[in-house]
C-alpha cells in the first residue's frame, strides 16, 4: 500500500531504511513518548532486524493494521513511521501512531500523513480508530486535535501507562 499526498508518501519499510530509521527510533527524543514503552534502538543491525520483523508481519496483519515508511517526496528522506495496530489488552481498539525524526518536527508530516492513513483505514471495514499520547506530549496531543480527534479521558488501561485518549470514527471523516 502506497498513499500519497501532497509532499509526502507513505508506504511499506524496507531494510534500506534501516539508517533513515534509526535516525527516528535510535533517538531518546522520540522512544521516550512511544507507547508502548520501547527501548531506543542502538545500531543499524538491531534496527534492520526491528525492520525485517515489520515486513515479515505485514502480510499477516489484517488491514488496516500495519507500519509504514513516511517519505518526502521532494528528496525521498524517509521522516518518520506511522502505525495502525490493536490496542491491548482486549485488542478490540485500534491505534493510529505516528513518529517523526525530530528534525521533521514542526512541519505538518505527521498529519498530513496521518491523515491519509485515516482516509484508507476508513475503506477498510474500520469505523473508528484511537490515538494515545502521555500527558506531557502535547506535539501528539496537538496533532490528534488537528486530525479531527475527539478526546475521550485519561486511563492507565493500555500498557500500564497513564495515557490521553483520542477517537476518530468513520463518520467524522466522511
Amino acid at each position: 500500500m502506497d498513499l500519497t499526498t501532497e509532499r509526502l508518501v507513505v508506504r511499506d519499510w524496507s531494510e534500506d531504511d534501516a539508517e533513515a530509521a534509526l535516525a527516528i527510533y535510535g533517538t531518546t527524543d522520540v522512544t521516550r513518548w512511544l507507547t508502548p514503552a520501547m527501548d531506543r534502538v542502538t545500531d543499524a543491525a538491531a534496527m534492520r532486524s526491528v525492520l525485517q520483523a515489520w515486513q515479515q508481519a505485514q502480510p499477516n496483519l489484517v488491514p488496516p493494521r500495519g507500519r509504514w515508511a513516511i517519505q518526502r517526496k521532494e528528496d525521498g528522506a524517509v521522516v518518520g513511521g506511522l502505525g495502525i495496530h490493536l490496542l491491548p489488552p482486549y485488542e478490540e481498539d485500534l491505534e493510529i501512531s505516528w513518529q517523526l525524526h525530530p528534525d521533521a518536527w514542526g512541519e505538518g508530516y505527521a498529519s498530513e500523513a496521518a491523515r491519509a492513513l485515516l482516509g484508507w483505514a476508513f475503506t477498510q471495514d474500520t469505523d473508528e480508530l484511537f490515538a494515545v499520547a502521555r500527558p506531557a506530549n502535547q506535539r501528539a496531543i496537538a496533532t490528534a486535535k488537528r486530525l479531527g480527534m475527539d478526546w475521550v479521558g485519561e486511563t492507565e488501561k493500555y500498557y500500564g501507562l497513564r495515557l490521553q485518549v483520542y477517537r476518530i470514527r468513520h463518520t467524522d471523516v466522511v
